[in-house]
């Protein structure tokens, strides 16, 4: 079998999902491509673009953001605000985090949830911090607020 990837390698990411459908529906939207492959209980997004090879895999109980967050990096802001007007065109719920510190890094960012709980950040790293996170905020660095606004946090 050819390998239709253009990379010499990608990252594997299997989730488990209780929401089958509304799952891929969700992954269609953040990735802005159908998936590869549908089976009972099982969809593959060959995603070219972070290369992701991504399955969901239907799962009778799942309890989301075991991982913490997951996180697509790109390199401009102006993709960050992209992503944010292409989301919410789609009707999926997000919260925009501009020139916030979180990870020792100055950040742009937008986070949607999936349907099982799973938070995604997409974001830009504008300059490096000696400050794990903003003095001055409430929200805990990496760890997405469970509320979700189109007004920046911190």
């Amino acid at each position: 079998m050819k390998r239709t990837f253009k990379e010499t390698s990608r990252l594997h990411l299997a989730l488990n999902t209780n929401q089958f459908d509304k799952s891929i529906e969700f992954y269609e939207a953040l990735f802005n491509i159908k998936p590869s492959k549908v089976k009972s209980g099982y969809a593959k997004f060959d995603v070219e673009n972070p290369p992701i090879n991504l399955t969901l895999n239907e799962a009778s109980q799942v309890s989301g953001n075991q991982i913490n967050h997951l996180g697509i990096e790109i390199k401009v802001s102006q993709g960050v605000k992209n992503q944010l007007e292409r989301l919410e065109a789609l009707g999926l719920e997000t919260r925009l985090e501009e020139n916030t510190t979180c990870c020792f890094a100055k950040q742009d960012k937008v986070w949607v949830t999936d349907p099982d709980g799973n938070a995604w950040e997409t974001f830009v790293v504008l300059e490096d911090s000696e400050l794990r996170k903003d003095q001055n905020s409430d929200s805990s660095c990496c760890i997405p607020s469970t509320e979700t606004t189109n007004a920046g946090c911190c």
